[in-house]
């Protein structure tokens, strides 16, 4: 009689394990929590028995579909897991390797370092190899590479991807920065800016903005044999150049000035609206194709427009505009120094520097860096300056920098005896 009870509450409970699992996995995803409280609103356990909901629980934990865990607003939780990843649990030959398999199952997408594993369980360092490598064999978990911590050995479960924080999403490559890439789409998302926020137009040339030399006319009276016309100021008609040549009218000067134009981009009027957003961008790159295989979100792309704003090269700008919720405030961004930007595509500039073209200066994206007299000259980024001095073993005298900068390192090297270039070089620096 005591044994067909004993069947008869087994049977019931296994029905009521099955029933509360089911339950929860329609309420909820793997993520969610259920505190005691919650599994009692399932209504699954009669008469809101707190007793039995416990025996079930308890089997429920036993069979490794449910892990228990602690909340800090609620106290004990649990989380269901799914059957095919509880299988995986009762199928590991002892208590130590379930432990190992279990750290690393919550860890997640970051994965875990294995020394991390061994403090955890405070277990030796020879048991945790042997439980990684049986889970490895079984193809339960996987090593992987984390941009953070490179030269660490992490794991992570094999049916995970690696999280963006432990890969670092699409600008690395195999565990590598990838700059190229990184560079390359910089640039042609500075393009599309660049064309979207300003347009194409022509500005006049004049002589003195070519560089052209212009001659002045003589200064200077009249001299001749007649002394009637002596100290008599020469009119602009009887003005000479140095050439013989008669100086040109000012109508003349402004005609031939006025000719010569260059392209250029215009910066968009006030009040225009219409200047490229993140999502147009993103668009604009998804709709190309031009990253291959990588697929950039939004948060990406607003990563390479923050660097382009951190640089100076754009600048955001705000408008209005109208929705379904009434007017929004939305965010466009456009190139700064227009006129200075050059007039040719960035994917040309790249073609020409395939072909050798312009190999001897560095890509730049945008227009030229602003310089003044003391970045250019040497003296004001130099190296040695605290040891600058003459007399001492770097003087503006003895300058290689100037030399460089003047372009006159092979005339240099010619003027100088071998004697002396070798002694030159035989100097050492103070320590």
């Amino acid at each position: 009689m005591a044994t067909d009870n004993a069947a008869d509450d087994s049977a019931k409970l296994k029905i009521l394990k099955d029933a509360l699992y089911e339950e929860m996995r329609q309420h909820g995803s793997e993520t969610r929590l259920f505190t005691q409280r919650d599994l009692l609103d399932l209504n699954i356990v009669p008469n809101q028995n707190v007793m039995l909901l416990v025996r079930v629980v308890q089997g429920l934990c036993d069979d490794k579909l449910l892990v228990g865990t602690t909340n800090h607003h609620a106290g004990l939780a649990w989380r269901w897991r799914s059957r095919e990843e509880a299988k995986k649990y009762t199928s590991l030959p002892n208590d130590e390797t379930v432990m190992v398999y279990s750290i690393i199952d919550e860890a997640g997408a970051d994965g875990i370092w294995n020394r991390t594993i061994k403090n955890k369980l405070n277990m030796h360092e020879a048991v945790v190899k042997n439980c990684i490598k049986y889970l490895e064999s079984k193809g339960y978990i996987a090593s992987m590479k984390n941009v953070e911590h490179p030269n660490k050995k992490m794991y992570i479960k094999a049916t995970l991807r690696p999280s963006e924080r432990a890969t670092g999403g699409p600008w690395f490559t195999e565990g590598e920065l990838d700059t190229a890439f990184i560079q390359e789409l910089e640039g042609i998302v500075f393009e599309y800016i660049k064309t979207k926020s300003a347009y194409r137009g022509t500005q006049p040339q004049s002589s003195v903005s070519s560089g052209a030399p212009v001659k002045a006319p003589k200064k200077g009276t009249i001299l001749g044999s007649d002394p009637a016309s002596r100290g008599v100021k020469r009119s602009a008609t009887e003005i000479s150049t140095d050439d013989g040549t008669p100086a040109p009218s000012s109508r003349t000067a402004a005609g031939s000035g006025a000719s010569k134009s260059r392209a250029v981009y215009l910066p968009m009027p006030a009040g225009y609206k219409h200047y490229p957003t993140v999502a147009e961008i993103a668009k604009f790159i998804h709709d190309t194709g031009i990253t291959n295989n990588t697929t950039l979100s939004q948060a990406d792309i607003q990563q390479l427009v923050d660097v382009l704003t951190y640089d100076g090269l754009v600048e955001p700008v705000y408008s209005s505009a109208s929705g379904s919720n009434g007017r929004r405030r939305v965010r466009g961004y456009r190139v700064t120094r227009a006129m200075k930007q050059d007039t040719v595509p960035f994917h040309k500039r790249q073609k020409e520097r395939e072909a050798g073209v312009g190999l001897d200066k560095p890509p730049v994206v945008g227009a030229e860096p602003l310089t003044n007299g003391l970045t250019e000259a040497p003296c004001g980024r130099c190296p040695v300056f605290e040891l600058c001095e003459e007399g001492g073993p770097v003087s503006p005298s003895k300058c290689v920098y100037f030399l460089e900068w003047l372009d006159l390192e092979d005339s240099a090297a010619a003027a100088v005896p071998p004697a002396r270039a070798a002694a030159a070089i035989s100097v050492e620096l103070p320590p």
